[in-house]
This record gives C-alpha cells, sequence and structure tokens, in this order.
C-alpha cells in the first residue's frame, strides 16, 4: 500500500503490489541514481517492517560488513552470533533464521546497497547467488529486494546476471528523477510555494533528485537556498560532487574526466571526441565508462537524425554535474551570496537557456501531450550541417527533432525567457534557413512544423506566423 509520504512513484508500488499478491518467491532488483530515493521507497511501502535488513557501507572490509551482520541477526533473534567467517556462512545463517518464521505471511527480506558487500576477494556474489538458487527460490513467502545506487554494478552483475542469477529476477524497478510536476508536489509538501519559473530554475540546478529538494529551506526564497547550500562555507552541496562519483564508480578520475569535458559544450561530443579531449584511449573502457554513465543517468546518448553512419552523441544530462562545473567548482568560497548576485550574469543567462534544453528533453511526455501527439509513435534525435556554400547551406543545428509515425516531423526550438519570448526578423530569417536548410539536406518528403517551447509563450507579431505549435513552461508541468 503506497504511504502517504511518498510523491509519485505510482508505476514502481504497482509493481511491488504485484509481487506482493505473487505465489512464489520473488527477486525484487531496485536501483537508481544516488539520492534519487531508492531506500525511502521500499522503507515506505513496506512501512519500515522487515523480517531482515541489512545496508552495505562504502569502503568497509568484508570482516566488517560481516559483523554488521551478525549484530542485525542478533538484533532480530535476540541471541548472540559469531561473526560468520564468510559470506557462504552469514547466508547459511540468514537461511537458519527465515526457516524458523511463519510462511503464512510474506516475509521481506531489503538488503540495501548491495554492491558495497561485494568488496575485492570478498566471494559476496557466489555466496548470494547460491542461497538463492539452492533454497531462497523455492519460497513462496519470501519477497527478497537487492537495492544499489551504483547502477552499473546493479545491471551487470544483477539485471543481466549470466550466472547464478540469470533469468532469476522477478521485478526490476529503475528509479528516475521526479518530474518538474513531482518536484512541485513534493516541495509543497514541504511548505514552499514557489513561482513555477523558481521551481524550474531549482529543477535545472538540482534535478528532481528528493534528496536535494529534501535540503531545501522553506522560509528562504530560491536564490537564498541556492546560495546556502552550494556557496556558503560548507555548505551541504558544495562537495556533494567527489562524494557522488567516488562511491558510484571505481576508477572515478576517469569517470570524472569524461563529464568534465561533456560539461564544456551541452550539444554533445562524439565517442572519439570525448577519448580525444579527455585524454582517454579509444577502448573497451571508455565505452564501459560512457555505458556506466548512460545507465546511471549521468549523460545522455542522442542519435543524428537520419544520418545512421554518424556517431552517437553523448551529452551531459545530470544537472547538479552540470550546475557544479559551470558555478561551484572555481567559484566556492568567493562570495558566498554569489547566487542572489548573479541574476543578471550572462553566464548565469547562458546556463539558464542551454539547461532549459535539457529540461524539454527530460519532458518530452509533456511535450507530446500538448501538441496532440501523445499516441503517435515517435522517434527523438538531433540534427545538424556545417555551412556549405557549393551547396547552398547555411550552417544550422536543431537541438530536437521528433519524427512521427504520422509522418510529419516537429522541429523544436526551445527558449528561456522572464517574459513573453520576441522573435524578431533576424531570428524569423534563422528559423526559415533551418527549415530549409533540414529539409533539403535530409530529403524529407513528410510535412515539417516548427514548435516553439518557451517559459512564458511567443509574442504575437508579424514575425511570429512561422510557428506551428507552441509549449510553454506550465505545460511541462502537466
Amino acid at each position: 500500500m503506497k504511504s502517504e509520504y511518498l510523491i509519485g512513484r505510482e508505476k514502481e508500488c504497482e509493481k511491488l503490489s504485484s509481487c506482493m499478491k505473487a505465489d512464489s518467491a520473488q527477486l525484487i532488483i531496485v536501483y537508481g541514481r544516488r539520492r534519487v530515493g531508492k531506500t525511502f521507497l521500499i522503507n515506505e511501502y513496506f512501512d519500515y517492517s522487515f523480517a531482515f535488513k541489512l545496508t552495505g557501507s562504502f569502503n568497509l572490509s568484508k570482516e566488517d560488513q560481516l559483523k554488521n551482520f551478525a549484530l542485525e541477526l542478533e538484533r532480530k533473534t535476540g541471541k548472540k552470533y559469531d561473526v560468520p567467517k564468510d559470506w557462504l556462512q552469514a547466508f547459511n545463517l540468514l537461511r537458519s533464521y527465515l526457516e524458523k518464521l511463519s510462511k503464512k505471511k510474506k516475509q521481506i527480506v531489503f538488503l540495501d546497497e548491495l554492491p558495497w558487500f561485494d568488496t575485492h576477494k570478498s566471494k559476496f556474489l557466489p555466496a548470494f547467488e547460491w542461497f538463492w538458487n539452492d533454497w531462497a527460490s523455492t519460497q513462496r513467502h519470501l519477497v527478497f529486494i537487492v537495492c544499489g545506487s551504483a547502477t552499473s554494478w546493479m545491471v551487470d552483475k544483477i539485471s543481466n546476471n549470466r550466472g547464478g542469477l540469470f533469468n532469476r529476477q522477478t521485478s526490476r524497478l529503475y528509479l528516475e528523477s521526479f518530474s518538474l510536476r513531482e518536484t512541485e508536489q513534493f516541495l509543497n509538501k514541504k511548505g514552499i510555494h514557489w513561482s513555477r519559473y523558481d521551481v524550474a530554475e531549482c529543477y535545472m540546478i538540482m534535478g528532481g533528485i528528493p534528496y536535494y529538494l529534501s535540503l531545501l529551506n522553506p522560509d528562504l526564497s530560491y536564490t537564498k537556498n541556492i546560495d546556502r547550500l552550494f556557496f556558503e562555507k560548507k555548505g551541504e552541496l558544495w562537495d556533494e560532487f567527489d562524494h557522488l562519483y567516488r562511491t558510484l564508480f571505481t576508477s572515478s578520475e576517469n569517470y570524472i574526466k569524461v563529464v568534465k569535458v561533456l560539461s564544456e559544450k551541452r550539444s554533445g561530443y562524439t565517442r572519439n571526441e570525448i577519448a580525444y579531449k579527455a585524454g582517454l584511449s579509444t577502448n573497451g573502457k571508455l565505452t564501459k565508462i560512457l555505458k556506466n554513465l548512460s545507465d546511471s543517468g549521468f549523460i545522455r546518448a542522442s542519435s543524428f537524425y537520419g544520418n545512421k553512419k554518424k556517431e552517437t552523441v553523448y551529452q551531459l544530462s545530470d544537472y547538479y554535474t552540470s550546475f557544479y562545473f559551470a558555478f561551484v567548482k572555481d567559484k566556492y568560497g568567493i562570495d558566498q551570496k554569489y547566487w542572489s548576485k548573479a541574476i543578471d550574469n550572462p553566464s548565469r543567462r547562458a546556463w539558464a537557456g542551454l539547461t532549459f534544453e535539457q529540461l524539454c528533453k527530460d519532458h518530452i511526455a509533456q511535450i507530446k501531450n500538448k501538441i496532440g501527439i501523445s499516441d503517435v509513435l515517435t522517434e527523438e534525435s538531433v540534427w545538424s550541417i556545417k555551412s556549405d556554400e557549393d551547396l547552398g547551406f547555411s550552417g544550422a543545428q536543431i537541438d530536437m527533432v521528433i519524427e512521427r509515425r504520422d509522418r510529419v516531423i516537429n522541429l523544436c526550438e526551445m527558449k528561456y525567457s522572464v517574459r513573453e519570448y520576441i522573435i524578431d526578423k533576424s531570428y524569423e530569417e534563422d528559423l526559415r534557413n533551418k527549415v530549409d536548410s533540414f529539409a533539403r539536406s535530409t530529403g524529407t518528403n513528410k510535412a515539417i512544423q516548427l514548435v516553439m517551447i518557451t517559459t512564458y509563450g511567443v509574442k504575437n507579431n508579424k514575425y511570429s506566423g512561422l510557428i506551428g505549435k507552441q509549449v510553454i513552461l506550465n505545460d511541462l508541468f502537466m
């Protein structure tokens, strides 16, 4: 049953309810970006009532993790246990304990931060595979939940396991960040009632990450909150970056090199460009880094429209990381009221414009709903062309192309503004050039429709007639 404290997560709760009704043992995998609320979801859904719960600790030795296991078992049974010598013995003790519990009701076991148990030479994973296959999978009343923030480990070792856990999972829950609507609901529950413009800007800094949002002070304005969390000395999020990457990825320095490179060009780079700029080899290690970052939601892989020969473009998609490189990394301690004072700063305006594009891409479902194509199969991509005088092309770029099954292509322009956006003669010419260059270079015979996505709409004037559909900030909150 969904807790009154949970915002959103309807689909996840439906999956959990289905597992609770099943007449077979359940192995549920919960994963997603660190701080996204995985543990909170499981705790709230099951009302903190578990037959057994154990949380892994970062950089703790196998021996100390096993001590924690013994202590938790002692709390549940009231008996004294020797520390298991290995994970095989630990899971055998867990089995003995669970066998004594009633089989007339579901028994919930929750292992949180599972990747942190799997230390070097710990042999944790083979022991868990043995435990599940030899006994747990046969217990119809058992619901076993494993959770982890190291998404790449969870995907490789559990979800895509080709060993003892192959096809053993009964449900996978990937938790995404809150949407704008869910973020607004979360803030309202905290007693924060900002304008949607401020909520959107806050989202463009923190993303819809519940933990970050929970740090906001209802008694302070949006800008003062950002100063307090990021720019005051020892602010709660000023050192989050190192902790975030260090706890998620082995050899985190190479991951940081990649996201730093991508932070320098929001339109993104190809794999070869990333390797060159980050000083990394174009080998399997880079492939794994890009996959892990993508699986964890830190980067987005985008395809080029209509050109399968072009390489995939990778873009930085984690809001916190983008903000960190843009404003925190080199400005910490310079001015504790930096964000409040930077309201008219050109770099802040440029950041807002680029990040708004990302905000739109993360709310494609809301955009499709607004322009009336929510039930139409679509494919999203990017497109660009370099200037070519011989072919008569001026350089042009479109950050989001929506190709529809109904033979219409939407070319989306995203503009962030504090008021109605005004299209002047120069921008109208730029828009016409984009449409013309796209149509001629791709050779498409589909209808082309321009969509403007803005904060407060486009001001109606003699240059605005080219716009086919409009989406405003309020629509992204739907």
